[in-house]
């Protein structure tokens, strides 16, 4: 007897291999809920309620972002756990820069056929990386898109909700000339720059360990976004913090300026920091100018915050725990038409 045919599944898109992966995610979705999270899971939309922050004027913050090309080093590693956490984290610096903490999370996956072991690593790293940060994840989607991805490919992207009290908003605009630059240290390239990394690495084995680095190539690339939401919080309470910048795609040149006041520009000075050795190995390999790298890359500094020459002492005893320092301070700057650069990188050589 023939049997019916299946038109879907012959198209490219397992609706049960989708439903399988579904109900494995789903334990570790539900570890990232609070009370705060209303409905169960698999409706249209997700609740959360916001009644019991305990805020006068609470303001929404939200932001959306991607992975970018460190998937690619996933898909070759077969390493898919890491790049979920990786998703969260930098989402929740984001919206960290404005004061805000995070509420809620949703994240999309696409994938060209479903890989149920794939899938469920994934969406169980964003879960952990929720957890981590005090948020729920409420809701997503998982995409199979045959024809749309090469096999054992995927895209991922995320947004997030967070709140803040309106009159503790930090917009960078309290910065003042002779403040100071506290930076806090990244654990590798994070999120971004993995297309100028992985055109320098192109004919390396993932799996070696140049002579350079302490571990392997790929683990190097696979290091996690970090985090700062924890390290950052205490300076908040107190009060210490008058700007800060995520130093995401453009580093300290192209994202410090974002919350610097008309006039002001800043200083910093690399030999306050360590360089990281992967950042000294693309710079020597693929022959960058460290201008561009400087401009591409975090280079070992992945958040920084402004704070009030004052408030130095305070603020490194609550931070230094975290690997944080002063790296830098701000300066009156007279705009394009002096020829003076608004960020000034020194110390690269």
């Amino acid at each position: 007897m023939t049997q019916p045919a299946r038109a879907y599944a012959d198209a490219g898109v397992n609706l049960d291999a989708a439903d399988q992966a579904k109900l494995q995610m789903r334990d570790a979705i539900r570890t990232t809920h609070g009370p705060e999270v209303l409905g169960g899971m698999g409706g249209f939309g997700g609740l959360f309620a916001i009644g019991g922050l305990g805020l006068r004027e609470p303001v929404l913050v939200s932001s959306i972002d991607g992975v970018g090309t460190k998937l690619k080093i996933a898909f070759t590693l077969n390493r898919h756990e890491s790049v979920g956490k990786d998703l969260v984290a930098h989402c929740v610096n984001d919206i960290l820069v404005c004061g805000a903490r995070p509420l809620f999370f949703l994240d999309y996956l696409a994938l060209g056929a479903m890989d149920s072991d794939q899938a469920v690593a994934v969406v169980r790293g964003v879960a952990e990386g929720c957890r981590e940060a005090g948020c729920a994840l409420i809701g997503g989607e998982t995409a199979a898109m045959p024809g749309f991805y090469a096999p054992g490919e995927y895209d991922l992207a995320g947004a997030i909700v967070g709140v803040v009290e309106r009159e503790r908003i930090i917009t960078g605009q309290a910065i003042r000339a002779g403040d100071l630059a506290v930076g806090f240290p990244a654990l590798g390239l994070h999120t971004n720059g993995y297309s100028l990394a992985r055109h320098v690495f192109a004919q390396d084995d993932l799996s070696a360990t140049p002579p350079e680095l302490s571990r392997s190539l790929g683990d190097e690339l696979l290091q996690p976004h970090r985090c700062y939401l924890n390290d950052i919080w205490p300076l908040l309470e107190q009060g210490l913090v008058v700007g800060m910048a995520h130093i995401t795609g453009g580093g300290l040149v192209d994202n410090t300026p974002r919350v610097l006041p008309d006039g002001l520009g800043v200083d910093f000075d690399a030999s306050a920091w360590d360089v990281l050795p992967i950042y000294r190995l693309i710079q020597q390999r693929g022959a960058v100018a460290w201008d561009e790298m400087a401009r591409v890359f975090n280079l070992g500094i992945g958040f920084v915050v402004f704070i009030h020459p004052d408030d130095r002492e305070r603020t490194l005893a609550l931070a230094e725990s975290a690997g944080a320092r002063v790296i830098g301070a701000v300066r009156a700057w007279d705009g394009e038409p002096s020829g003076e650069p608004r960020v000034r990188v020194e110390g690269l050589a």
